[in-house]
């Protein structure tokens, strides 16, 4: 949610704080703001354990927990390199970067929520390609160009009786 939807929300929720105050039911204030009475339980309970701070919001519940320092200095890591931080290989999986967060900052993420802040500072999401060593591509093409149609089973004609709804001599 933008700020300015969640700023939105607030304002609602503030409107009906004044109406609790002012000794109106739930389903009054529900039908004025145009919400659920769920939500208008839920805030007026709120209210009471809290006051007007209760309603407030508490801001987004996706941001970041890393500054932007942290942040920069996790991308430099990053750009090291795998066998740098003592992976055997050159991927970055988002269990290996959820790992190095928390041995970096000691901030625990999910791998969910690791991909969703790398996604956030640009980074993409790649696949390496899996070929062999020895694999020769000008091979290949020789080969599909030159073998594949002579190995390659002709294909059947349509013609009289090859429909296999039909059968010679059932009329």
């Amino acid at each position: 949610m933008t700020d300015a939807g969640r700023a939105a929300r607030e304002r609602i929720r503030l409107l009906a704080v004044e109406r609790f105050e002012g000794g109106e039911k739930d389903r009054e204030i529900a039908a004025a703001l145009r919400v659920s009475e769920r939500s208008v339980e839920r805030w007026r309970r709120q209210w009471r354990a809290c006051g007007e701070a209760g309603v407030l919001s508490k801001g987004s519940p996706g941001r970041t927990r890393l500054s932007e320092m942290q942040i920069a200095r996790l991308e430099r890591e990053l750009e090291r390199g795998p066998l740098v931080h003592g992976w055997a290989d050159q991927r970055w999986t988002l269990a290996r970067v959820k790992t190095l967060i928390g041995r970096l900052f000691h901030v625990p993420y999910t791998v969910e929520g690791t991909w969703r802040l790398l996604k956030r500072h640009g980074w993409s999401w790649r696949q390496p390609a899996r070929r062999a060593i020895e694999r020769d591509d000008d091979a290949v093409e020789l080969w599909k160009k030159e073998v594949w149609p002579q190995v390659k089973a002709p294909r059947r004609l349509a013609g009289p009786g090859s429909s296999s709804r039909t059968r010679p001599g059932s009329r």
